[in-house]
């Protein structure tokens, strides 16, 4: 996510969003601070993982997508190690 252009602000706001659409996905209850902390590191970690594949994003869409995903994974992986 180093070259989305995206501003911290938006990156929060962007964040909050893709953490919301994923909780409601995954069937999650969490709160919105958790849901920005879920849609922003799970854009950094999406984005890592797509770019081991050669798959880049760009900009807010970009961002957005690797958002869900990423949140979507560390929701899965949360709901693992509980099990």
């Amino acid at each position: 996510m180093d070259n989305a252009e995206i501003g911290w602000i938006a990156a929060i706001i962007i964040g909050g969003l893709a953490g919301w659409i994923a909780s409601s996905f995954m069937k999650s209850d969490t709160g919105l601070f958790m849901n920005i902390l879920l849609g922003i590191i799970g854009a950094a970690i999406a984005s890592f993982l797509f770019g081991l594949l050669g798959v880049s994003f760009g900009g807010w869409l970009g961002y957005l997508v690797a958002g869900i995903v990423g949140a979507c994974i560390l929701i899965g992986g949360a709901r693992a190690v509980r099990s």
